[in-house]
């Protein structure tokens, strides 16, 4: 087992990374305040894996709630139904709730644990690779609306993150694929050495080779961890995380939740950004041939859905980063150094919107 922590003062946490750790009390104990547990998961994941957590925590009260699977229902309703269980059972102040899941599972839960009677404790223990790489640190927590992906949330930071990378062996290959799209991220955002590593090990990665898929794990929470202790609000660098998800959620908002995947979606925008650098000047052709051969070779969509330009336009000022309607990108000015950019001119993103997406 490998730990890091994620500094943030009196709110620091630890995040552990190994295999078989579902089970392993000693994890968990330490950051679980009363006799009172909640452990949030969902259809797919329960059966699998959710025996294994209650019986580590045989000592507690403990009841479960098992939501849907998918991104259509990371919504206030599905929230609810956390709400809902934890009064029937008169859970106070000091229980902990365990997200048992995927980043859906992980956003709902600790966007209950931050609103429950004003903030009760959760734990993260992700079970994908892309929430065991992204969402499960770094304290973002929400839901969605039909208008736009994760505009209703809370900064709330976990107690500890545990990551089972034994998960992984029973996640299909396309949310396999999927997560692979953050870690890709990491590489092209801020860490160079790192993206080298990926394209000689991607047919590892998607092999699933255990060495391999603990390495990037780890490096990809190191990456994050550093950035979300320097900006915990998003009020700065914590921003270049965001790389492709501003054309990314547009297509997830446009074709409704669930029908691309997160990563898929995120994938494609990092190919949409990585264009619209090069359009900027600030990277050259044979870096965005690099971004898009990678991403490629990952198995993940390089094209968007057909959209007339001004709904890429008017989806993505819905973007969180939107500054009164105006937009913003997380740019590449060069591999491994990317940017927040606020002057885009129109022209240059309208060539982009143009050559990257099939004509409607």
């Amino acid at each position: 087992m490998e730990s890091l922590k994620v500094s943030l003062g009196d709110r620091s946490y630890p995040i552990h990374i190994g295999q078989n750790l579902l089970g392993l009390a000693d994890l968990l104990v330490p950051h679980i305040k009363g006799s009172q547990v909640c452990i949030v998961s969902n259809e797919t994941i329960a059966p699998l894996y959710l025996q294994a957590v209650e019986t580590a925590l045989h000592d507690y009260s403990i009841i479960s709630v098992i939501l849907p699977d998918g991104e259509n229902y990371k919504t206030l309703e599905t929230a609810a139904l956390i709400y809902d269980s934890l009064l029937e059972s008169n859970f106070s102040r000091s229980s902990t709730l365990i997200a048992l899941g995927g980043g859906v599972v992980g956003d709902i839960t600790g966007f209950a644990a931050a609103t429950y009677q004003r903030g009760i404790r959760f734990i993260q223990m992700p079970t994908t690779l892309l929430s065991q790489v992204d969402s499960s640190v770094g304290g973002k927590t929400g839901v969605n609306r039909p208008l736009g992906k994760n505009m209703v949330g809370a900064f709330y930071q976990p107690q500890c993150v545990v990551i089972d990378t034994t998960t992984l062996n029973t996640l299909p290959d396309r949310e396999l694929k999927a997560g692979l799209a953050e870690v890709i991220k990491y590489g092209l955002i801020n860490n160079t050495d790192f993206l080298a590593w990926i394209e000689k090990h991607i047919d590892d990665l998607l092999a699933r080779d255990p060495d391999c898929m603990r390495h990037a794990i780890r490096i990809s929470c190191e990456e994050k961890a550093a950035i979300v202790a320097e900006d915990e609000t998003e009020s700065g660098i914590r921003a270049i995380l965001n790389y492709g998800h501003t054309f990314g959620h547009a297509i997830e908002t446009a074709m409704g939740y669930g029908n691309w995947l997160h990563g898929e979606a995120v994938a494609t925008g990092m190919v949409m950004a990585a264009d619209l650098s090069m359009r900027m000047g600030f990277i050259r052709q044979n870096d965005l041939d690099r971004v898009v051969e990678l991403i490629r070779r990952a198995g993940l969509p390089l094209i968007p859905p057909a959209m007339a330009a001004e709904t890429w336009i008017n989806l993505m000022k819905k973007d969180k980063k939107a500054q009164q309607g105006l937009l913003r990108f997380i740019l590449l000015k060069g591999l491994g150094k990317a940017a927040i950019v606020d002057e885009v001119p129109a022209s240059t993103l309208r060539e982009t919107l143009g050559a990257i997406s099939p004509k409607t």
